[in-house]
């Protein structure tokens, strides 16, 4: 979660996008670190997450991560959990919720991941709140910038 975090700081001084960022570990080792870049890349796809996920596919030399996990410093938005599910990732590790990011403007569908696995009856394996605070601290540090664009 750690680089995770950091990744979502360096986006944000690059005004990349918003403040999220992933990571993607497979047996202990790290394949891919990534942020959001929608706004750099004017792709409302460019989340934290799908990054991560094309980052470790083209490394890996496939879309299939299986044995892997996702730590991600949001919960993933729909669109980012139905790729996790595709990538057939086997866990998530997220720190903060998707209401708090909702309440700081982003445009999320308030529908949670725990949700969306009981509807697609996925066995992905989601592990809530892993260090909040200090995603909340993300978030915190995001709410003081004077120009920020959610989306």
């Amino acid at each position: 979660m750690e680089l995770a975090l950091n990744a979502a700081y360096r986006g944000i001084e690059r005004g990349d996008g918003g403040p999220f960022g992933a990571c993607i570990v497979k047996h202990g080792m790290v394949i891919a670190v990534a942020h959001n870049t929608v706004l750099r890349d004017k792709d409302p796809t460019a989340h934290a997450e799908i990054n991560a996920i094309r980052l470790a596919s083209k490394k890996l030399g496939t879309y299939e991560l299986s044995g892997c996990t996702i730590y991600t410093t949001t919960e993933p938005c729909p669109m980012c959990f139905s790729a996790i599910h595709w990538a057939r990732i086997g866990c998530v590790v997220y720190g903060t919720k998707i209401e708090d990011v909702s309440k700081r403007g982003f445009n999320e569908l308030p529908i949670s991941s725990h949700h969306l696995r009981t509807l697609g009856k996925s066995d992905i394996i989601i592990i809530p709140d892993f260090m909040r605070s200090e995603c909340m601290e993300l978030l915190k540090f995001w709410d003081k910038l004077p120009s920020k664009q959610t989306y």
